[in-house]
């Protein structure tokens, strides 16, 4: 009699882990958890794919971090500041090539460019650093062994940036928003709503409301001094992923609506996001 109840029960939980749910675009929580936790692995809805050779060059963050690489392993080693930060020349000759442009550096007049001032050049040493491709010695900086093999690999190097970004890199890093989970938490469901929506013209609020439906106690905290919470949020949700974690890695377009500091931005997909992402349809659709 138990052994039957209990499979009753078990029959009944499966059945409601695998039912869609809206507000999660129809996928159900067994496949949200899979989103959540197995980013990228088979029970995952989404994968990463092979890119052709030259498409490889369409990455921003995959061509600096290149570049930085090599500037290191042509060193040997690269000394770093005493604050631990790139020299002021390795800065400026890597923002020269135009890997990645950032709007409040482009809006200033900067005599001396220091790696602070550029988040995606810090962004760069950082991921080289936390992914395992170089080591910090003596406050100098050496590419290892397995970052000297994983560098001739573009479709290996993409993926492991891809993962160490989304994973282990720290998204409140650059910003004054708090140590708070919007934007890692889910990163996996944003790839997914851009996936499906990206490719016409939608505002940053579209997709910040959708993932805050999926993800409502994100919305939990203290009231911001200067705007109200869900803004607030909105707005983090909005400059983590789009235009830092997506706009670096190639994957979307971005148009500013008015003012500068207004954060309103309406976004589309590339070619290559679909190129480089192989999304599934909810099961139970």
């Amino acid at each position: 009699m138990l052994e039957e109840l209990q499979k009753h029960l078990n029959k009944i939980m499966l059945e409601q882990n695998n039912r869609p749910v809206p507000d999660f675009e129809g996928y159900s929580p067994a496949e949200m958890h899979s989103i959540l936790h197995f980013t990228f692995e088979e029970s995952s809805p989404i994968g990463l794919q092979k890119l052709e050779d030259d498409d490889y060059g369409k990455i921003p963050l995959l061509n600096q971090i290149k570049y930085l690489a090599k500037l290191i392993e042509g060193m040997g080693e690269l000394k770093l500041t005493k604050l631990g930060f790139l020299p002021t020349k390795v800065v400026a000759e890597i923002y020269s090539k135009d890997f990645i442009k950032e709007k409040y550096v482009e809006r200033r007049t900067l005599k001396q460019l220091k790696e602070a001032e550029v988040p995606s050049i810090t962004l760069s040493r950082i991921l080289l650093t936390i992914a395992g491709l170089v080591k910090k010695r003596s406050n100098k900086l050496s590419l290892t062994k397995q970052g000297q093999q994983i560098l001739q690999k573009d479709d290996m190097l993409t993926q492991l940036i891809i993962k160490t970004y989304m994973k282990k890199f720290n998204w409140a890093f650059f910003d004054g928003y708090g140590e708070n989970g919007i934007g890692p938490i889910g990163s996996g469901f944003s790839l997914i709503l851009i996936s499906r929506f990206g490719n016409e013209w939608h505002s940053n609020r579209f997709y910040a409301q959708k993932y805050f439906k999926a993800f409502p106690n994100l919305l939990d905290g203290p009231e911001p001094p200067y705007s109200n919470r869900i803004d607030h949020c909105e707005n983090c949700y909005s400059y983590r992923v789009f235009e830092k974690f997506m706009k670096y890695l190639g994957l979307v377009e971005i148009k500013f609506e008015g003012e500068l500091w207004r954060n309103e931005i309406s976004v589309i997909k590339t070619d290559l996001f679909d190129k480089l992402f192989k999304v599934e349809k909810p099961r139970h659709v």
